[in-house]
């Protein structure tokens, strides 16, 4: 008998709906400012400007993007069932946006000077989804 054992089990993983109209104009487009205008509850469209920003040496517009980004792909996750933690699986493709904007969040905190927010970030990430903090870490 394992008395370390949780006998509540872990919450289900959270799979957010797919939103293809945006998923395809996002894929169909240079720019993803357009279909965050287009789309703005898309999360995979604030991430993709959270990483350009980054790129681009500008982290304190990518905070901007990627802050916007996990807020409504938070409000999403509540909305599919989510109570504040679990599993919110990577392979699941529109999981991708909101754990690709935390993911930038991280790393435009620590860019800005905010360890704390950084670090709950990347905690956060982990937690929900092992296989992204890896594949994003690159």
């Amino acid at each position: 008998m394992n008395l370390h054992q949780n006998l509540l089990g872990e919450p289900p993983a959270t799979r957010l709906p797919d939103h293809p109209e945006a998923r395809e104009a996002l894929a169909a487009s240079d720019d993803p400012t357009p279909v965050a205008g287009r789309f703005p509850d898309f999360s995979a469209a604030w991430a993709a400007l959270a990483e350009n920003a980054l790129a681009a040496g500008e982290p304190v517009t990518a905070y901007a993007y990627a802050r916007t980004g996990y807020h409504r792909g938070l409000d999403q996750l509540r909305r599919a069932g989510w109570k504040g933690h679990g599993p919110i699986p990577w392979e699941h493709e529109p999981n991708r946006g909101f754990l690709r904007a935390l993911h930038a969040l991280s790393v435009a905190s620590e860019r800005i000077g905010d360890a704390e927010e950084a670090e709950r970030c990347a905690t956060f990430l982990r937690d929900s989804s092992a296989e992204a903090a890896d594949a994003l870490k690159a």
